[in-house]
């Protein structure tokens, strides 16, 4: 049910907003998502994915999630394919543009196993935006006169503008109930700072009834205060510190690592032949038989992790 403003601004008054530290471990932070939940992910296509946290949410075997993303990358198969989710939100579901549109979501919207309830990009951001703002709606022209807006259909409802009497179209605010945000660098309060494009993340924190950060590494806040204008997602908005190193692979983090693209390639080609048998093999014997995050990045290989963060560190000049 779609809460109102008042009951959301209620929830949002009754957080701890005190300045305490917020570090906990990946299985803690999968603990704080509950089966249901509607969780939005941070990031963009290969760039910031939370892979950490939705690897931990895999192993949790959490149930009925309703996932939401600007855009969705290979994070969208593994939520089809281990079954914790059956219902993604997003603007456009591809491994990226190098591999084109996801075979494991066309295999498992097509047999009806999954639901890619899908909008335009601009309208996602209005939408985290209306959220954020504690808006239940945001007027826009986007979609008018779309076939985006024929799928989505009365999700969006028209209105004419009582200043202008020009048609708009209203869409719905997304106020998840958790957003999995990585970042390049957090203190322990939860005081955010990131690198590179923002994406919607932003808008996602501050729409969200919590926020888990993932994070490149846990620093002082002496050196968060050092640079305040970096500090994008504030300590008050967020539930859950987890300092994981490469947590975004295979996918990339701006300044630290570029995506694998070997591992890459290899998944797509595996889930091409056989998009079913594809997925299922790799949620094996990367999501269910690693022992940890750390045997997870081994099985990656330590050559792909040393190539990607040379690759990503070369931006910087020393």
């Amino acid at each position: 049910m779609v809460k109102t403003y008042k009951e959301l601004r209620e929830e949002t008054s009754a957080r701890d907003r005190s300045l305490h530290e917020k570090v906990v471990s990946l299985s803690e932070a999968a603990a704080l998502i509950g089966d249901g939940d509607h969780v939005a992910i941070g990031g963009c296509t290969m760039s910031r994915t939370p892979i950490a946290m939705i690897w931990a949410l895999i192993r949790a075997r959490r149930k009925d999630l309703i996932v939401s993303r600007s855009i969705s990358s290979t994070e969208g198969d593994l939520f089809y394919g281990s079954g914790i989710s059956r219902h993604i939100i997003t603007s456009w579901f591809s491994q990226g543009i190098v591999w084109g549109i996801s075979k494991v979501m066309r295999h498992y919207t097509e047999q009806g196993r999954a639901q890619f309830e899908e909008w335009s990009h601009m309208s996602m951001g209005l939408r985290y935006r209306a959220g954020a703002m504690g808006l239940p709606f945001m007027p826009t022209r986007s979609m008018l006169g779309s076939d985006v807006h024929q799928v989505v259909g009365t999700a969006a409802q028209e209105m004419a503008c009582p200043f202008t009497g020009e048609q708009l179209l209203l869409l719905p605010a997304l106020n998840p109930d958790v957003a999995l945000i990585h970042v390049q660098r957090a203190d322990a309060y939860g005081n955010a700072q990131l690198d590179g494009l923002q994406f919607m993340d932003l808008d996602i924190a501050m729409a969200a009834r919590k926020v888990i950060l993932t994070t490149e590494r846990i620093v002082s806040n002496d050196q968060i205060r050092r640079q305040p204008d970096q500090t994008k997602v504030p300590f008050f908005a967020v539930e859950a510190v987890v300092e994981v190193p490469f947590g975004a692979a295979p996918h990339e983090c701006y300044g630290s690592y570029e995506p694998f693209f070997d591992h890459l390639n290899d998944y797509a080609a595996a889930t091409t032949a056989d998009p079913e048998a594809g997925v299922q093999d790799y949620l094996r014997r990367y999501y269910y038989e690693a022992e940890d995050w750390i045997d997870y990045l081994s099985r990656l290989g330590m050559g792909e992790v040393l190539d990607a963060a040379r690759r990503g560190r070369s931006i910087f000049n020393d």
